[in-house]
């Protein structure tokens, strides 16, 4: 294995040496998954479409489509406009969808593409057809991350689609943020339970979970529905899940159909689940039902029953800004030490949200944002932790140092299971003890010798 990484830290202020992070049109991308019926399209050249679909690809083990402008050197040079015109024309013709959701790259930013003004002329000249619907989210690569991207093209959903007609509908929004569809379809199983009627947007389940049939469907039958964007202005009141990736889309909503919003952060373990059906007990006005009740008690008991194996554990945190403050609330809910926290991701919230999360009982870790994961491997041969929670690019620190290591958050491009189990709620709670619990004592088992070798931990 090469372990090119230096025990020595040194100051870098304009480097970063593996990011803990990819750029912003593949989350727009994720996110135009989340509608019905919709073709994500990527205004640049065709090499950023074929990264930006081979990645979503594996980590979700499915074949994910979109469309590219295709710039050549011409289209560099005098705009992208015949290309933009072009490419409406194929994807309406040959693929009929009911959306085309454009995300920008580097290249189109950099020569100042106006893609409101080609959406405009395309819908003047009859190219977009009559009940279709092309919207845009500008996302330079060059600034903010993966999640920067999918706050952006969730907050273009509202932007274009989202009405306030003057009536209110006795239902919530739901913004998820940036999840996998396993814990998508999880979060509408619970709101079902509690029976709050909702819209969830994005929503990626049935989208890049579906079941083997032997039929491929470009557009499957997941997906929130433009009605359903469009209704979500008449809302009672919309829930978003996450500082970074929902909270725009929600700001949005407010200010353009007056939709009142509570800010709240990913329902992962035990309290953050408990804000969340806090709200919606409190906005839907109904009781908590003795199902969700039962959920709750059970991961409260696996969280008593392995606490001698948590306890006092150090770990380092890595991953999108959302999930990894609601991961380290849980950590410390446990009993555990979070040492060294990191987010490729800018944006000031995070290092103030996660330092105030460990005032009492962590207030020497390390919280860093626009961080890497170079600084994370120095920071560990200095003073190692005994637990590595990431996505996969964190395997390469744990198998050098030899630490127990944890799968979580995107990309996970070596394992399938994140598309399919959650981890939100006080399911997901559950699967993330045993997750945890399952790579700290193998590596007990492994590593122990043999006078201490146990048949019961």
């Amino acid at each position: 294995m090469l372990d090119a990484t230096t025990a020595e830290i040194k100051p870098r202020e304009a480097l970063r040496i593996n990011p803990a992070k990819t750029c912003q049109p593949i989350g727009a991308l994720y996110a135009a998954l989340g509608i019905n019926g919709c073709m994500p399209h990527s205004h640049g050249s065709q090499g950023c479409c074929s990264y930006h679909r081979s990645h979503l690809t594996r980590h979700f083990k499915e074949p994910v489509v979109a469309t590219s402008s295709s710039f050549t050197e011409g289209a560099s040079v005098f705009g992208g406009l015949a290309n933009m015109t072009q490419a409406l024309n194929n994807i309406f013709t040959i693929y009929n969808p009911r959306v085309v959701a454009v995300h920008t790259t580097c290249l189109s930013e950099v020569i100042g593409d106006d893609i409101p003004m080609m959406i405009r002329k395309a819908t003047e000249e009859g190219i977009i057809p009559k009940g279709k619907v092309v919207i845009h989210a500008n996302t330079p690569s060059f600034v903010g991350s993966h999640v920067t991207g999918f706050a952006n093209m969730t907050t273009a959903m509202v932007r274009y689609l989202s009405e306030n007609t003057g009536r209110r509908h006795a239902q919530l929004n739901v913004i998820p943020g940036f999840i996998d569809p396993s814990d998508m379809r999880e979060l509408k199983r619970m709101i079902a339970a509690m029976g709050v009627k909702t819209i969830l947007f994005p929503d990626t389940s049935g989208v890049l979970d579906l079941p083997q049939d032997g039929r491929y469907r470009m557009f499957p039958h997941g997906g929130t529905t433009v009605e359903e964007l469009k209704s979500a202005g008449d809302s009672l009141a919309t829930l978003a899940l996450g500082h970074f990736t929902s909270h725009p889309a929600a700001t949005e909503l407010d200010e353009k159909c007056n939709v009142p919003c509570a800010f709240l952060e990913l329902p992962i373990g035990l309290s953050q689940t408990d804000r969340l059906v806090h709200a919606l007990r409190n906005y839907g006005g109904v009781d908590v039902p003795a199902t969700i009740a039962e959920e709750r008690g059970r991961l409260l008991d696996a969280m008593s029953d392995m606490h001698q194996y948590f306890h006092g554990k150090r770990v380092a945190v890595v991953g999108d800004p959302d999930h990894v403050i609601s991961l380290v609330q849980f950590l410390t809910e446990l009993d555990m030490k979070p040492a060294y926290i990191i987010t490729g991701s800018p944006g000031q919230h995070f290092e103030q949200r996660v330092s105030e999360i460990l005032r009492d009982q962590a207030p020497d870790a390390v919280v860093k944002q626009n961080s890497d994961l170079f600084a994370l491997h120095q920071w560990i041969k200095n003073n190692p932790v005994d637990l590595i929670i990431g996505n996969t690019y964190c395997k390469h620190i744990a198998r050098v140092e030899n630490i127990p290591f944890m799968r979580f958050g995107f990309p996970q491009l070596d394992r399938m299971g994140h598309r399919y189990f959650p981890c939100v709620g006080y399911m997901g709670g559950l699967r993330l003890l045993e997750k945890m619990s399952d790579v700290l004592l193998d590596h007990k088992d492994r590593e122990c010798p043999d006078e201490l070798f146990e048949l019961v931990q």
